[in-house]
């Protein structure tokens, strides 16, 4: 008889009163406290203002909760939130859509470099993806901890029985499913990984747009693959050749593979590197 994992981890950290805090939410910020953290040693290193980074992670927090969770409206649940519009404010009742978040992001450096930076938008995504990719990871282990976006069932020797979840009770009860959350966790950490180097060892920001769509690639394409063992997530998947992450992942891997061969195909710039903060915007300048 096959060992498999049994998972009753508890969703809630812990209480205060009525309120609970939940390893998904710890996970989020944790992510943006390291995050910011990455971001500022990268701003320090490269000489730009540290009060951008405020800003940043302002557009960055509402980009990606906003994004999300509108994401989640409208791409997999509108026929049920349009009949309720004003439960489209219930964040805490769950239903985020990282292809949400990666929109609300993306049109939030678009205005934060047109407002603040005043510098092509990819100068920003080329530094801020590196602590999402980190991000991402994370999240994906808040959704282990509520049991929840998992896989189909499995005879692999690593398979997860979450008996914390509903739906694994009423679709696989006695079977061991995927733990899809995993899987995606660990692609996002080796990326995080991969893209630090690239930035703090081969200088890939000499590039721009290079560590940007690698990131893309890094996050949409193992998204891709890994959904064809996962549940669907919305009834309306069930007889859908691809589901609806898959077929949002599609533009997002396509505009990583331009975005990698544009930055291959273009003079590579020389960056100094002051490594301290500026008190305002420089011009990058080239080395000599």
């Amino acid at each position: 008889m096959l060992d498999f994992i049994t998972w009753t981890a508890d969703p809630v950290w812990f209480n205060i009163g009525p309120f609970a805090v939940r390893w998904y939410s710890l996970a989020f910020m944790v992510g943006f406290l390291v995050g910011y953290e990455i971001e500022s040693r990268i701003y320090r290193h490269e000489g730009a203002p540290e009060r951008w980074l405020s800003i940043l992670l302002l557009w960055t927090v509402a980009g990606t909760v906003i994004g999300a969770r509108l994401g989640h409206v409208f791409f997999y649940e509108w026929d049920l939130y349009k009949q309720h519009p004003i439960e489209i404010l219930y964040v805490w009742h769950g239903g985020l859509a990282s292809h949400g978040g990666t929109i609300g992001i993306i049109l939030g450096v678009f205005l934060y470099s047109f407002i603040t930076t005043k510098r092509n938008p990819i100068w920003t995504f080329d530094r801020l993806v590196i602590p999402i990719a980190l991000v991402g990871g994370l999240i994906r282990l808040g959704n282990l901890a509520n049991s929840e976006i998992f896989g189909h069932a499995t005879t692999l020797p690593w398979g997860f029985m979450f008996l914390r979840s509903r739906e694994w009770h009423e679709l696989y009860y006695g079977q061991a499913c995927h733990p899809t959350q995993i899987y995606e966790a660990l692609c996002y950490f080796a990326l995080f990984g991969l893209l630090m180097w690239m930035y703090w060892k081969k200088n890939a920001q000499e590039r721009p747009g290079l560590i940007f769509g690698v990131f893309l690639i890094g996050i949409f394409l193992p998204r891709f693959l890994i959904e064809f063992i996962k549940n669907p997530q919305v009834e309306f998947e069930q007889d859908m050749m691809l589901n609806m992450g898959q077929w949002l992942s599609i533009p997002f891997i396509l505009a990583g593979f331009v975005l990698v061969a544009y930055a291959m195909n273009h003079p590579r710039l020389r960056l100094e590197f002051p490594d301290r903060f500026a008190d305002e915007s420089p011009a990058p300048t080239r080395k000599k």
